[in-house]
């Protein structure tokens, strides 16, 4: 049995059981990810893309699990944006129109398949679970977001939800893991 989260989220989930602990995960949650919605909104931006919610649901769900863990979060969507930008070199895509505009190729299936392969490979080695960072790469692989900026926005994206993450679990007292 894992150790209890402490803080707001034990108070919740001892006073209210599942209902305190989903209202702890679904504030938490609406507030990261609006957060990020507010900076990409300023900067122009895709501060908002698909594997951002599965991460913050991790850090605010099951903050001691160690795909929770900040360092895993940032290692692993890391090390998808870099597979996913390989592989689309690898295979020809690097100027290729998104799937969703051109259809599945094989070089498509080929530069998604071997990215989530890559990932899941370093992330394994590095004992650094993240399956949100499965979907980061599919969106560079699948040609979704691709540019440089964009590349560079997604980073910033998931720094910024990673540092929210913490400091608010950290600020209403759950001990989440900072490296596990």
């Amino acid at each position: 049995m894992s150790e209890p989260p402490g803080g707001l989220l034990q108070a919740a989930e001892e006073r209210m059981g599942r209902i305190g602990a989903g209202a702890y995960a679904c504030a938490l949650c609406a507030t990261v990810l609006a957060l990020c919605g507010l900076v990409g909104l300023l900067v122009h931006q895709p501060f908002l893309f698909p594997s951002l919610g599965p991460t913050v649901m991790l850090f605010f769900e099951s903050p001691r699990q160690p795909p929770s863990a900040p360092r895993n979060s940032l290692v692993g969507h890391g090390a998808a944006l870099l597979a996913g930008v390989a592989c689309l070199a690898l295979f020809g895509l690097t100027d290729a129109p998104p799937v969703i505009q051109q259809g599945v190729t094989a070089a498509r299936i080929g530069a998604a398949a071997l990215s989530v392969a890559l990932t899941a490979l370093v992330l394994k080695l590095l004992a650094a679970p993240h399956p949100p960072a499965g979907a980061t790469t599919l969106i560079v692989s699948l040609g979704i977001l691709t540019s440089a900026t964009e590349l560079l926005t997604m980073a910033l994206a998931v720094v910024l939800v990673t540092v929210l993450g913490l400091a608010l679990n950290r600020l209403l007292g759950v001990r989440q893991p900072v490296w596990r």
